[in-house]
């Protein structure tokens, strides 16, 4: 499947259709980004079960303001609607397989469990991706 060009028009709908979807926050005067999307691509080549989306923050500064992407390129991976790993800079191949693999494996029962549990503990503030409740 080719890379989406993910819009505010079309972010929810490939959310919501798609369980696993991995999203690349960029911007074409960026450096790292430019030499991230050739491990990107071909990783969407290689993983052709997933849904690969990139979020132009130029274009689309509301879903970056919306995620709180303050430094690009930023990968997101969302399972089940649920945003599961966000973490900025450019991965190297090896990497980016590792974090898909770590996030094919999440049991997203105990995610969403954790979630409702951190949810009740802070008195109904999810932690964002990243933070530790």
């Amino acid at each position: 499947m080719p890379t989406v060009e993910l819009t505010k028009e079309n972010f929810d709908q490939t959310v919501t259709d798609n369980e696993f979807v991995l999203i690349d926050f960029w911007a074409s005067w960026c450096g790292p980004c430019r030499s991230f999307a050739p491990v990107y691509e071909k990783s969407s080549e290689e993983n052709q079960d997933l849904v690969y989306g990139k979020i132009d923050t130029e274009a689309q500064p509301e879903l970056a303001a919306a995620f709180g992407i303050q430094s690009i390129p930023t990968l997101m991976i969302v399972r089940d609607q649920v945003a599961v790993f966000a973490q900025p800079g450019a991965l190297p191949e090896a990497a980016l397989q590792d974090v898909i693999g770590q996030a094919r494996a999440l049991d997203m029962d105990e995610v969403r469990k954790s979630i409702a549990e951190a949810e009740k503990a802070t008195g109904g503030e999810a932690p964002q991706p990243g933070e530790t409740a």
